[in-house]
């Protein structure tokens, strides 16, 4: 298409123009995720309403738990503290030994979802437990995320969800008493689906591709090194590939 020159100068202002906007709204953006993450890891209006705040410390670790439920089960309580202090050292042994070695619980009302981890702090839903007390490893995923500690845009959000959950298959103390288990395939799954399903096509990768590959693809996301490259480098197939394998005999 033939532009002339004063064309040419108006199209170049209105590029620029569009450019100082996104930027712009993506520094609105990075700034109101920042604000939301102090916003989750500064505890200190949680402390003031608390009705029970406890700081234990084994082997070096630290977990400061933080209960803000009138009604919380407080043996349910214990249970996941009994979890940290298991599977936490574990987690930073095998994946991240730099990992954070002071941990904050909070059994938040105010929080809507289920459980939830960032800076340090991990966020539960007591209306939750309140229905299932017996899902403990709820704990075991949410510290494997403080352990993954993966940088922005380190990869995509399936593999850090399938990472995490599993974790929670290989780590989790009672996953059969929360009735918590990795689903049986089926033809429309995908491994882009997250967390269990993607848990499980991870589980067969490890027992009949490559062991290991789990700890490698977990310091590759850390490391901000992870392409899509990665699977043919430790496999010598595509992800795609991959799949299709695993589709076609997804025994585990």
């Amino acid at each position: 298409m033939y532009v002339n020159h004063k064309q040419k100068q108006f199209l170049t202002l209105t590029l620029i123009k569009k450019c100082i906007l996104i930027t712009f709204l993506c520094s609105i953006g990075l700034n109101q995720s920042l604000y939301a993450q102090r916003n989750w890891s500064n505890v200190t209006k949680d402390i003031e309403k608390a009705i029970q705040v406890d700081t234990i410390k084994k082997k070096g670790i630290t977990l400061i738990y933080i209960n803000k439920s009138n009604d919380f089960d407080r043996s349910v309580g214990d249970k996941l503290k009994e979890v940290f202090f298991t599977n936490y050292p574990k987690q930073m042994k095998l994946y991240n030994k730099k990992s954070t070695r002071q941990v904050i619980f909070v059994i938040d009302p105010d929080y809507d979802g289920i459980a939830a981890a960032g800076g340090g702090v991990i966020r539960f839903s007591p209306a939750w437990f309140k229905k299932n007390p017996k899902d403990i490893d709820i704990v075991t995923h949410e510290t494997m995320h403080l352990v993954q500690s993966y940088p922005h845009n380190a990869g995509p959000g399936w593999i850090t969800e399938g990472i995490a959950d599993y974790v929670r298959h290989v780590m989790g103390i009672d996953n059969a008493g929360a009735n918590w288990s990795l689903p049986e395939y089926r033809a429309n799954h995908k491994y882009t689906d997250a967390y269990r399903i993607t848990a499980r096509f991870f589980l067969w990768l490890e027992k009949n591709k490559k062991k290991g590959i789990m700890k490698t693809l977990d310091t590759q996301m850390r490391a901000k090194a992870y392409t899509d490259d990665f699977w043919v480098q430790m496999t010598g197939k595509n992800v795609d590939e991959l799949w299709s394998e695993y589709a076609s005999n997804p025994q585990i």
